[in-house]
């Protein structure tokens, strides 16, 4: 029987095929002969920044799994009682003993994952300095200049911010699971085991269910925050005062970086907003200052809109008219767009605009 003839692999099958093969190599060299690999970051692609953003996501667990397993172990000793033989003021207690103790298992993971960010910020910069010089053409000095490393110290310092009030707030909510699971296995009549085992699943829930898609969103918003400020420096060390958004227009793309895609922006109003931000030390302020934007319905005109909320504020950035969600190379349409200037004037220049946002920049 005749064989079909084999087709030859697909530009990008041989991307693939190759970012395999040097993965493999990788980690034979590092996990087998014990030699550390310096593995070069190449974000201007689409596969190179999410091969990035991977192993990002993968070292943030790495240094963090340990300590999160180490938590609910301890929090679920700390409640395993016979809640039938307590007052409600001793359950209080209790609940809130078994925070504290399981807080400090994780308490040293901020400063330990600030290493991993500053780390990998230095090869953020250098990547983007990289393309900045070669790709783009600017005519730049290959070492840091002030401004970048400005950047990998705020960076990672900012981030480590970000996850100190992330564990905050998962405390807070496994606090108040737990006070539920005995509450409502007194209710039940449940004994000391049944809800032993109802205080595991929930607890876990938040204090490991929850990391796996918490550090893969750090990794993303990290390197695309880090390369955007790095683009931005580079742009403004080669005298360039504008910049164009530059979106992955495929199926993926959301109608906030379709609506930006394109945009002309000022290289000095995102090098100003980076002053202000930079002595910015509440996660909540750094959040109000850099907004993402939203995409809902406006209650005024019950029509679909893109916003960002600063404060009690709602700023309406364009009026979706038809969306290209789902399409390639389709931008969609919108009405009453805020104009570039505006945008400056809000934050929205630099990505990342949205979670797991892949929209990068241009110089003009």
């Amino acid at each position: 029987m005749t064989q079909p003839p084999c087709s030859s692999p697909e530009p990008a099958e041989y991307e693939a095929l190759i970012r395999g093969a040097r993965e493999v190599a990788d980690d034979l060299l590092e996990h087998y002969l014990g030699l550390p690999v310096q593995k070069a970051l190449e974000l201007h692609t689409r596969g190179g920044f999410d091969l990035a953003v991977a192993r990002l996501a993968a070292e943030l667990r790495r240094e963090t799994t340990q300590a999160d397993t180490e938590a609910l172990r301890i929090a679920v000793r700390v409640l395993d009682v016979d809640w039938r033989q307590t007052s409600a003021e001793q359950r209080r207690q209790l609940v809130a003993q078994a925070m504290v103790e399981a807080g400090r298992a994780t308490a040293p993971v901020p400063k330990r994952v600030k290493v991993v960010f500053g780390r990998k910020a230095d090869q953020i910069l250098a990547a983007t300095r990289r393309d900045a010089r070669g790709r783009q053409r600017l005519s730049i000095g290959a070492d840091f200049n002030a401004v970048d490393r400005r950047v990998v110290t705020h960076a990672a310092s900012s981030q480590a911010l970000f996850v100190t009030d992330e564990y905050g707030r998962r405390y807070d909510e496994a606090g108040q699971r737990a006070r539920s699971v005995v509450a409502r296995g007194l209710e039940q009549g449940l004994g000391r085991d049944d809800i032993a085992v109802d205080l595991q699943e929930q607890l876990g829930q938040v204090l490991i269910g929850r990391s796996a898609r918490y550090w893969d969103l750090v990794a993303s918003a990290f390197t695309a925050s880090t390369r955007s400020y790095g683009q931005m420096s580079s742009y403004a060390e080669a005298g360039i005062e504008r910049y164009r958004v530059s979106a992955v227009l495929d199926e993926a793309t959301t109608n906030a970086c379709r609506f930006l895609d394109g945009k002309v922006l000022s290289v000095r109003a995102a090098l100003d907003r980076f002053d202000q931000v930079e002595r910015l030390t509440d996660p909540a302020a750094i959040k109000g200052a850099l907004p993402w934007v939203r995409e809902g319905i406006d209650e005024a005109t019950a029509r679909r809109g893109l916003f960002i909320t600063r404060g009690e504020e709602r700023h309406q950035l364009a009026e979706v008219v038809r969306s290209g969600t789902g399409a390639r190379d389709d931008r969609g349409e919108f009405a009453r767009g805020m104009a570039e200037s505006q945008l400056d004037a809000l934050g929205i220049g630099l990505p990342p605009y949205h979670g797991h946002c892949r929209t990068t920049t241009w110089a003009l």
